[in-house]
Order: C-alpha cells, then sequence, then structure tokens
C-alpha cells in the first residue's frame, strides 16, 4: 500500500517562502535608504555600503551554502536562513550607527545566501521533469512578491498617499520617517521570517540529499510520497543513485577534470549577466532614480517604486506560464531583447533631458522583461543544470558569482550616477547605457551557448555535459 501522497506544489510554496524574504530583505533597502542616509548623515560612499553590505553577506552565504546543503542538507540549510533572517529584521530596526546596521545587514545577506542557493535546488529535487520550470519559477515569483510586499510596507509606513498633505503635514511626515518609519520598514519582515521557520518543519528533506547520504529507504519514502506510486518511486532511487555512483567533487580541480567547467563558466556568466543588466541597481535605488532623475519627491518616489514591483509581479507569471512551453532559451533572448530597448530608451531620454512618461514606461519594460526572462530562468538553469554529484559546489560558485557582481553593482551605481562624468556629459544616462551595453553582450553569449534543458529529467541533464 502506497504511503499518502503530498504535494511538491505545496513542498514548494513553503521553500519559496525563502525567496519572498529574499526580496523582501533586499528590497528593503531600496525604501529605508532614502531616510537612514539622512538620519546617519552619509556620504555617497557610506550610503552604497550601507545598501550593498548586505551583498556581500549574500556571497559569503551563497559559498558557504554549498557545503552546508551538502552535510546538513538542503532542508536544515533554510531553517538556519530562516533564523538569521530573523535576528537581522530585528537588528537592522534597533541599529543605531551605520556600523550596526551594516553588521545586522550582514547577518541578513548571510541568510539570503543560504536561501539563494537551498531553496531553488530544493525546489528542483522535489519536483517532476514536466513541471520543474514552473515550481523553480516560483522561487522567482516570491522575490518579486517580496519586493511588491515591501514597497507597499515602505509606503505605506513612510505616510502612504502625501498628496492632500499640507507642507506641515509632509513635514511631519518626512521627521517620523527620520526618526522611526525606517525602522518599522526594517521590522515588518520578522513575522514573515518566523513564519518560515515554523513551516519549514513540515516538509521533508530531499530525496536526492538522502540519497547522497546513503539513507535510501528515507529518499524512497519521499519519493513515494511524491509520485504517489512506489513502483516508480523505486525507478527514480535507481536512477538517482546510478548518478551518484561516480566520486562527488567538492574542489574546482575536480570539476574541471570531470568535464563540468564548461557548465560552471555558463552557470558564473548566468549569474553576472543577471547583475551587470542593471535590475537591482534600479530595484535598490529606485527611488532615489525617480526623486534625482525623474524629479519626484521622496514620498512620490516611494509611491513611483511600486509601479516597478506591479509590473515585476504581473510578468513574472508570464515566466512561470511559458518557461515550460516555450522552453529556457527563448524567454531568456526576448527578455533580454526587452531590457535593451527599455534601458536604451531611458538612457536617450535622460541624455536628450526629455525625461517624462516615457523614461517611466522604459522602466517599467526594462523590470517586465527582466520579469519574463532573465530573473527566473537563471534561477531555473542554475538549480537543474549541474549533475547530482557536482550541484552543491558548482551551483554555490555560480550562485556566489551572482553576489559578488550583485554588491559591485550596488556599491558603484551610485558612485558612477553622481559622478561628474555622468551628470556633466551624460546628463544621467552613463549607467543606464553600461547596463544597455551588457544586455547585448548576455544575449549573444546565450544564443551562441546555451543549451534548451526543458523538459529533460535532472539525471538526463547530466548527459549534456
Amino acid at each position: 500500500m502506497n504511503p499518502p501522497r503530498i504535494s511538491s506544489f505545496k513542498i514548494a510554496l513553503v521553500a519559496a517562502i525563502g525567496g519572498f524574504l529574499f526580496g523582501f530583505d533586499t528590497g528593503v533597502i531600496a525604501g529605508t535608504q532614502l531616510f537612514f542616509t539622512e538620519y546617519f548623515e552619509l556620504t555617497p560612499g557610506q550610503q552604497g555600503w550601507a545598501v550593498g553590505s548586505a551583498l556581500y553577506g549574500c556571497l559569503a552565504g551563497a559559498l558557504l551554502a554549498g557545503y552546508l546543503t551538502k552535510v546538513i542538507g538542503r532542508k536544515f540549510t533554510l531553517i538556519l536562513s530562516a533564523v538569521l533572517f530573523s535576528v537581522s529584521a530585528w537588528g537592522s530596526g534597533i541599529a543605531g550607527s551605520l556600523t550596526e546596521l551594516v553588521i545586522y545587514r550582514i547577518i541578513g545577506g548571510i541568510g539570503i545566501g543560504f536561501a539563494s542557493m537551498a531553496a531553488p535546488m530544493y525546489i528542483a529535487e522535489v519536483s517532476p521533469p514536466a513541471t520543474r520550470g514552473k515550481m523553480v519559477s516560483l522561487y522567482q515569483l516570491a522575490i518579486v512578491l517580496g519586493f511588491f510586499a515591501v514597497f507597499l510596507a515602505t509606503y505605506y509606513l513612510g505616510g502612504g498617499d502625501t498628496a492632500s498633505l499640507t507642507v506641515e503635514q509632509l513635514e511631519a511626515a518626512h521627521r517620523h520617517n527620520l526618526e522611526r518609519g525606517w525602522r518599522l520598514m526594517f521590522w515588518s519582515e520578522l513575522p514573515v521570517a518566523l513564519a518560515f521557520l515554523a513551516l519549514l518543519f513540515f516538509v521533508p528533506s530531499s530525496p536526492r540529499w538522502l540519497a547522497l547520504q546513503h539513507r535510501d529507504q528515507e529518499a524512497l519514502w519521499v519519493l513515494t510520497r511524491l509520485s504517489g506510486n512506489e513502483k516508480i518511486a523505486t525507478e527514480d532511487l535507481a536512477s538517482i543513485k546510478q548518478s551518484l555512483e561516480v566520486p562527488q567533487i567538492t574542489n574546482v580541480k575536480q570539476l574541471l577534470l570531470a568535464g563540468l567547467g564548461f557548465a560552471t563558466l555558463l552557470g558564473i556568466m548566468l549569474s553576472v549577466f543577471q547583475q551587470v543588466t542593471g535590475i537591482n541597481a534600479i530595484l535598490y535605488y529606485g527611488a532615489e532614480i525617480f526623486s534625482s532623475a525623474l524629479g519626484y519627491g521622496p514620498q512620490d518616489a516611494l509611491k513611483q517604486q511600486l509601479w516597478l514591483a506591479a509590473v515585476n509581479l504581473v510578468f513574472t507569471f508570464v515566466a512561470i506560464l511559458t518557461v515550460d512551453k516555450w522552453g529556457r532559451k527563448p524567454l531568456f533572448l526576448t527578455g533580454t531583447a526587452g531590457m535593451f530597448i527599455g534601458l536604451s530608451v531611458l538612457a536617450h531620454s535622460l541624455y536628450s533631458q526629455q525625461v517624462g512618461v516615457i523614461s517611466l514606461i522604459a522602466i517599467l519594460l526594462f523590470i517586465g522583461s527582466f520579469a519574463m526572462s532573465m530573473g527566473p530562468v537563471v534561477w531555473v538553469m542554475l538549480s537543474e543544470m549541474f549533475p547530482n554529484r557536482a550541484r552543491s559546489f558548482a551551483m554555490s560558485i555560480a550562485v556566489g558569482a551572482q553576489w559578488l557582481f550583485n554588491g559591485i553593482v550596488a556599491n558603484t551605481f551610485p558612485l558612477l550616477n553622481r559622478s561628474d562624468i555622468n551628470q556633466s556629459g551624460f546628463n544621467g544616462a552613463l549607467p543606464y547605457m553600461v547596463f544597455a551595453f551588457f544586455c547585448i553582450v548576455a544575449f549573444i553569449f546565450v544564443w551562441r551557448l546555451l543549451p534548451e534543458t526543458k523538459g529533460k529529467s535532472l539525471e538526463e541533464i547530466e548527459q549534456i555535459w
């Protein structure tokens, strides 16, 4: 008699909360940095450090997650990330100095690094091949929902619609945000982090990790509950065990000797392209972009960010509905072309000093194109492209590269954006020209080199390399 079936979709939803917290924790900086920058009287360099510091925690977390997901498993790595999210949310809100804020942001960044590696890997390993792209895309959807939720939280905690307020009321709202509002924005993450921690105790361990630990009976039990059929589960376990017969890969030399250097290069470059095309510069500094480049006041800038979050959310659903039909590569190429067009129009409007509705539309086109392509497709590819014997180590390298370049972009954007050459020579357009150039490079790279993995099992994908 087969044990009661468990839904891989429900398991994926729980794991995807890690993505929600990823989006929330990285997005909360966009609303708060307007106010804590003024509160702590930060220079542009200090502002970049405050915003980007968490990302170096993400880098450390992603690299360490390669070891943790192998030793304690995908599930318990996520549990540890939930603890770190909780500590960071509480601590960031009580910070009394830039140093304290940075310390708690780095703690949260380590949690994000754990979740960014463990969650998509875990989802991929419990999902059937036919819907794996859609299931892993739930992780990207959760990230986007996290951004949307935090933009709502920062908007309403920051005072909501201020159009009808008097000058005195606007000043009072601004003083509130300087003294306490940004702290409440950080604390708003805490309930979700605690809920994530609790729910993780009700999902099973990854069957592939259990097989890796030679806990075959437990792996068979999980596979049977996932498929609802012990015969299918037995066949799946045999396939997994066969893929694990070769020695496990634990260092770069073994990775190269195993012929996986090309796969690792692809994973690293996908991660790099996801960052250097500018998505997080616009999401992190969206309020500042709207305020300085497009002429909105601080409170109105928070409102405009809701447009970014809404478009991001809607077009992520496009990706979920198409990634297993169109395939990973066509979706990536279509979206990257849209990103290039959006950035080019935005850069032209700034350079020609014809800023207006067209500039906002260009930003939204860029966000929507990213949300339907590079955002989810990179996570899908990273979670499925590496063999069982190398997944933890190779994915930690690729995700680590993602966070490294995320941090570089976050730190350098305010310096480049406020530089004399950008302001006097390009009228503020230079960063977006650079991002548009990298969209072209990403398009050509993926078009020429990336194989399609749609509909293949994880073990079948191993044969590509």
